[in-house]
C-alpha cells in the first residue's frame, strides 16, 4: 500500500475510531521482510500510526498533545567488550566484559527531545536509552560494567547500529503521525521489533510492538547457513577458494 494511502485510512481511523477511557494506538510499517543480497545498500522503512479512543469510550477523538517514541532492535546476542592496552610494543587484549543478550541493532526515533517526553527512569526501565541495555546486572561489577557498556554503544554508534534520532517522527494531524528509518548496508539479518510509545505528559498512554525481518538470500544465504549448519564443510570450501584465487593471481600477473 502506498504511504499517502496509508496516511489517509488512519487518518479516516481517528475520525471513525469507537470509545474508549484509555488511548489506543494504530500503526503499520511499511516493510515486514527486508532481503539482503550481494548489492545490499541499505533499506529505508517508513512507519505510520495514529492515536483513537479504545473501544468503550465516548469521545470521538484522544485529545493531545501527544509525543510518540519508536525503538527498532535487532536480534540479541551475548557481545564481549575487550580492552586493549599495549605492553613490550604490541597492542594485547588486557581486560573483558560481557554483555548477555545485547541488540546487535538498536534504533530510537522521536517526535521530541527524549529528556522533554519524559523523565530519565522512565527512559531506563522501559529500554528506551541505548545505555539503558548495559545496566542489566553482570558478574563484572557495576562501575566495570558502565565503564565497558559506554565504550560498546560507542562503537556501536560509530557503526551505525546504535543511534538516537529526535525529532524524526512528525505529527501531520494532532493524533496521526509518520517516521522513516534507514537501515544500513552492515544491519545484521535477523528477527527485529518496532516498539511504539504514545506520551501524554510525560505518561505513557498506549504502546504497541511489531515485528519484521531482515534475511539473506541468494548465495549470501547459502554462506551464511554453511557457516552454522556446516562449519567443516564452509571452511573446506574457504580454504579451496582462497588457494584458488591465490594460483590465478599468480598466474595473470606472471604475465
Amino acid at each position: 500500500m502506498r504511504p499517502s494511502r496509508i496516511i489517509a485510512a488512519l487518518a479516516l481511523l481517528v475520525g471513525l475510531a469507537a470509545p474508549a477511557g484509555a488511548a489506543r494506538l494504530i500503526s503499520q510499517m511499511s516493510n515486514d521482510t527486508i532481503e539482503i543480497t550481494s548489492s545490499f545498500d541499505g533499506e529505508r522503512m517508513s512507519f505510520f500510526g495514529a492515536i483513537v479512543p479504545d473501544s468503550g469510550s465516548e469521545d470521538l477523538v484522544v485529545k493531545g498533545p501527544f509525543h510518540v517514541v519508536i525503538v527498532v532492535v535487532g536480534p540479541t546476542a551475548d557481545r564481549v567488550a575487550r580492552q586493549k592496552t599495549h605492553n613490550f610494543g604490541i597492542w594485547l587484549n588486557t581486560d573483558q566484559v560481557t554483555f548477555r543478550r545485547f541488540p546487535s541493532y538498536f534504533h530510537v526515533l522521536s517526535s521530541g527531545r527524549l529528556r522533554d517526553i519524559t523523565d530519565v527512569t522512565t527512559l531506563t526501565t522501559q529500554f528506551i536509552l541505548p545505555e539503558s541495555h548495559t545496566l542489566k546486572p553482570n558478574e563484572a561489577g557495576w562501575w566495570k560494567t558502565a565503564v565497558f557498556g559506554r565504550e560498546l554503544v560507542r562503537l556501536m554508534t560509530e557503526e551505525e547500529l546504535f543511534g538516537v534520532n529526535q525529532n524524526a517522527v512528525n505529527f501531520l494531524s494532532e493524533n496521526v503521525y509518520s517516521a522513516r528509518l534507514t537501515l544500513p548496508s552492515n544491519a545484521p539479518p535477523g528477527s527485529y521489533l518496532a516498539l511504539t510509545y504514545v506520551f501524554r505528559n510525560g505518561e505513557i498512554i498506549a504502546r504497541k510492538s511489531e515485528g519484521f525481518a531482515v534475511r539473506k538470500i541468494g548465495f549470501e544465504r547459502f554462506l551464511a547457513l554453511a557457516a552454522v549448519q556446516q562449519p567443516l564443510l564452509y571452511g573446506l570450501i574457504c580454504v579451496i577458494l582462497a588457494l584458488f584465487t591465490g594460483w590465478l593471481g599468480g598466474l595473470i600477473f606472471r604475465r
